[in-house]
């Protein structure tokens, strides 16, 4: 058994050191560095290095000894000044180990990843420990970031998974939705940067469900020593309850990480089909381990992804999801195989060689690997199609393990609390709703920014709709009619913010418009500059906070007389009207209402984008209503609130008058939601008295025939904002 044990160590021992190299192979010098000092950051706590702060802080590495190398890296660090590093005491460390896992180390690891860290911790650290600690790692973080490197620290209690403990779901813990699945995950691809080996590894596949008993007679026998080991439990009660909330992270994850999402979903929906009979790729891992066959390109965690994936799509005969996942798999790759240029050292590297060889299986010709390394250049009819691909993949596995789920009988071992989360911001980023601008290039093209864009208003009826339509190309002599056109909306509001969120339209697109007198290039470009100076592309993504409550308007842009200006028919002409009683709304003898259209273009506080649009002498009311309505008892105001007027006259009276009116509103409609009485606003539009009635829940407008009749009408209100 001794024998048996020591050679079981060797060979991992060897995978180790294997996918160290391939960690640190092709990476730059910065990337290098940082994974050779990390275990020193956290081995010692000193002003002149990284991480350091005031207070209780844990430091010590179990098992780790720095050597000459780091020890002149750390000098370096701290700008050539001696550091007088308190010496540790011997025993039990603060840190059991610290561990890259994920895609470190394997095929998908490419130059754009980021660098998941493992910082396992020992059970008897207080609370006060624990936040020093995870307030270290913050910094770490920082100062990673501040050299252009993306590493997320996770703390884990070495008794996290024994006790089913879970983190705080956020954009990088999966919280409740995975827990035996995030174990399964880190033992296939855990690399042990420094601190103990781990004992799971050590567990033949037989034992996994005898795994304690397993262990303490080794350790009763003295083969091994249980302060030498990382132990974080058995996988053996591997839960398929799991699947439904893995599902639906996975299909939150694909908002940014696509390739990746795909391939770790049909690896749910594999495990799903095998069931009851599931064996994990952990197991898998370890079964070959203690086989001695170190296969599968040196047992790399992606590869063996794709093998098992592959082999449950054969057997369902579906391949049409084989290939995208594939597609997946290259492009998470990004290794670029039509390009033949060799490396440094002359030769192909370990990530090439086992591409061309996977390709070469797939018999994938080279028109499709050109079309493939080409995705950064890829425009916006190709990245639809492939984001269309992408998503009905995902939603489709995401159906087939929710019946899975039913058909067996599953309860879902996620929280509520989670599930209601995840769904907030998938319902955020995938719900289709008429005036939302919904985004399609989720990290599937660098840039698909356009040189030229023309917006065409067709009102004939030979067309399906009559509306705005789009084209990437320059309007000339009506040519472009005969062309397919990128995207069509009723409104030149909505049609300019799809293609700025999306970014086709840019500061530097040339633009083109063909109006029919609706709209001129004047305007559309005042627009767009607009749009452009006040909606910032990229936002921080929602706090749960956020997600966990109604969404709130938090920026408000209100566009006036963009398609529809009234002002514009007053160009040389004489009219007379009283200046000191202009009034927009009722303007000159006529009293006709200077505003002829509104857009309504605002983000809310879970980062959607949506527009609305209201034309008529009423536009004004309509649009009060609308704005008014969407404030709910308890929201704040919004953030921001910008009026652009596009008026051919008294622009800057009716930006003025608008905002005024708009921003007193606000107030009586958040005044209202906490008072007994009723408010009401009386505002004259084109002759005719309209009220505004500011309910508890709701606002209401009425037309009055004179002021007299508001009081005949608040009789019917008399006990509408008590008690509700």
């Amino acid at each position: 058994m001794y024998l048996y044990i020591e050679i079981l160590k060797q060979r991992l021992d060897a995978i180790n050191q294997l996918r160290i190299d391939r960690a640190l192979s092709g990476k730059g010098p910065v990337f290098q560095r940082f994974y050779s000092l990390l275990p020193t950051l956290l081995h010692y706590h000193h002003p002149l290095i990284p991480g350091y702060l005031e207070g209780s802080v844990p430091y010590g590495v179990s098992s780790f000894t720095p050597n000459k190398n780091q020890q002149q890296q750390l000098q370096d660090l701290a700008g050539g000044k001696p550091l007088y590093l308190s010496s540790i005491v011997k025993g039990e460390r603060p840190v059991t180990g610290i561990y890259s896992m994920g895609s470190s180390s394997s095929v998908g690891q490419n130059n754009i990843s980021d660098l998941d860290i493992w910082i396992c911790h020992q059970s008897w650290l207080d609370n006060e420990e624990r936040f020093n600690l995870k307030h270290k790692c913050r910094l770490l973080q920082k100062w990673c970031i501040s050299m252009g490197m993306a590493v997320s620290f996770f703390l884990i209690d070495e008794n996290r998974f024994r006790n089913n403990e879970i983190g705080s779901l956020n954009e990088e813990d999966c919280g409740s939705t995975q827990q035996f699945l995030l174990l399964d995950e880190f033992y296939r691809t855990a690399v042990r940067i420094a601190g103990k080996r781990i004992l799971w590894n050590m567990v033949p596949h037989e034992e996994e469900y005898h795994y304690d008993d397993y262990v303490m007679s080794l350790y009763s026998q003295g083969i091994l020593i249980p302060n030498e080991w990382l132990d974080l439990g058995s996988i053996g009660k591997f839960l398929a309850e799991e699947y439904f909330g893995a599902s639906l992270w996975q299909l939150y994850k694909s908002i940014d990480s696509p390739y990746k999402s795909v391939i770790k979903t049909l690896l749910l929906e594999a495990y799903s089909w095998e069931y009851p009979n599931t064996q994990s790729l952990a197991m898998d891992v370890k079964q070959r381990l203690h086989n001695g066959e170190i296969v599968c390109f040196g047992l790399d965690s992606y590869c063996m992804m794709l093998e098992r994936v592959t082999k449950y799509l054969i057997s369902v005969d579906d391949m049409s999801r084989l290939d995208l996942v594939r597609r997946c798999f290259y492009l998470k790759v990004c290794e670029k195989l039509s390009n033949r240029k060799k490396d440094k050292k002359n030769h192909f590297s370990w990530r090439r060689k086992i591409l061309t060889q996977l390709v070469k299986e797939w018999g994938w010709d080279n028109n499709k690997l050109a079309m493939l390394d080409n995705h950064a250049q890829w425009k916006i009819e190709q990245v639809r199609e492939v984001h269309h691909e992408l998503l009905d993949t995902m939603m489709q596995s995401y159906h087939n393990l929710t019946c899975f789920s039913r058909r067996n009988n599953l309860t879902i071992s996620a929280s509520s609390q989670d599930i209601n989360l995840l769904t907030r911001k998938l319902y955020a980023e995938f719900e289709k709703i008429p005036g939302k601008v919904t985004l399609v290039n989720p990290q599937i093209s660098l840039d698909i920014s356009e040189k030229k864009l023309t917006f065409i208003y067709i009102s004939s009826t030979t067309v399906d709709h009559v509306g705005w339509y789009l084209y990437n190309q320059s309007f000339k002599n009506g040519l472009i009619i005969n062309h397919q056109h990128l995207e069509y909306n009723s409104y030149l509001n909505t049609l300019v913010a799809w293609a700025w969120f999306n970014g086709l339209l840019t500061s530097k697109t040339k633009l083109y418009i063909k109006g029919n007198n609706i709209c001129d290039l004047i305007r559309l470009q005042k627009l767009v500059n607009d749009i452009i100076t006040n909606f910032p592309l990229h936002l921080p993504s929602p706090k749960p906070q956020d997600l966990y409550s109604l969404c709130e308007i938090r920026h408000l842009a209100i566009m006036i007389n963009l398609e529809d200006d009234p002002t514009f028919i007053l160009h040389n002409k004489l009219i007379h009207f009283n200046f000191c009683n202009f009034d927009v709304f009722n303007f000159g003898e006529k009293k006709i209402c200077l505003i002829g259209s509104i857009d309504l273009l605002y983000r809310n506080s879970w980062n959607e984008v949506h527009t609305l649009h209201f034309s008529g002498e009423q536009a004004i009311t309509e649009a009060l209503k609308t704005i008014l309505c969407k404030i709910h008892q308890e929201a704040a105001p919004p953030n921001t609130l910008d009026v652009f007027c596009y008026s051919k006259h008294f622009g800057n009276l009716i930006h003025s008058r608008v905002r005024h009116l708009v921003l007193e509103c606000i107030e009586l409609r958040l005044l209202s939601m906490h008072q007994e009485l009723c408010r009401f606003k009386t505002l004259q539009v084109g002759g005719q008295i309209w009220s505004l009635f500011f309910e508890r829940i709701n606002v209401s407008i009425k037309k009055i025939s004179n002021q007299n009749s508001i009081s005949l009408i608040l009789e019917d209100y008399p006990k509408l904002f008590k008690g509700n």
